[in-house]
């Protein structure tokens, strides 16, 4: 079974390729010209949110290197444990609300000092598979359709992290060792 799948997968890419190839051909459509123009515009997109991603990632990098991330887990500590939240995962769930690839940096750092089959490696696991990059995203989508109102997303994205981090804290401490 396992082969089977390993060979869909393989074909999976050539296969929806000559797919929508074949489809614009069937419609008499200009395939090259279409793609063309796809790529345009997708440059010209990436163009306009350029300045917002060379910001964010300019502001986590910041973050990291200027300690302050320590510095809220050293302010913030017994809280934290008070309420059940383990401070060592502080750094990770505010960074992953600007970036996943930060956030996974610091799940790595987390996995090299605790071990990845850890209840902090398999909870960190779990929070940055079911969070959002909240900023990054309303940030990116907001601004290529330029909406200047984002009216309730904030709230509603903030919320949905709050519950996505307590649930993976839960499921760490309590299913999952």
């Amino acid at each position: 079974m396992m082969k089977l799948l390993l060979y869909l997968s393989d074909c999976m890419l050539p296969f929806m390729i000559f797919y929508i190839v074949g489809f614009g051909l069937l419609m008499k459509r200009p395939v090259y010209d279409d793609f063309v123009e796809g790529a345009k515009e997708g440059a010209r997109t990436v163009l306009g949110i350029m300045p917002t991603l060379v910001g964010l990632m300019t502001g986590v990098g910041v973050l990291r290197t200027s300690g302050l991330l320590e510095f809220l887990v050293g302010r913030m500590d017994g809280w934290l444990e008070k309420v059940g939240f383990p401070p060592q995962l502080l750094p990770a769930a505010l960074v992953k609300l600007f970036s996943s690839s930060a956030a996974t940096g610091l799940a790595l750092d987390i996995f090299k000092e605790y071990g990845p089959d850890s209840r902090l490696g398999l909870t960190v696991s779990i929070m940055l598979s079911c969070t959002e990059t909240v900023f990054y995203t309303m940030s990116i989508y907001f601004m290529s359709v330029k909406v200047k109102r984002t009216r309730y997303t904030l709230p509603g994205a903030l919320l949905a992290t709050g519950a996505g981090i307590a649930a993976s804290i839960w499921l760490g401490n309590y299913i999952g060792l």
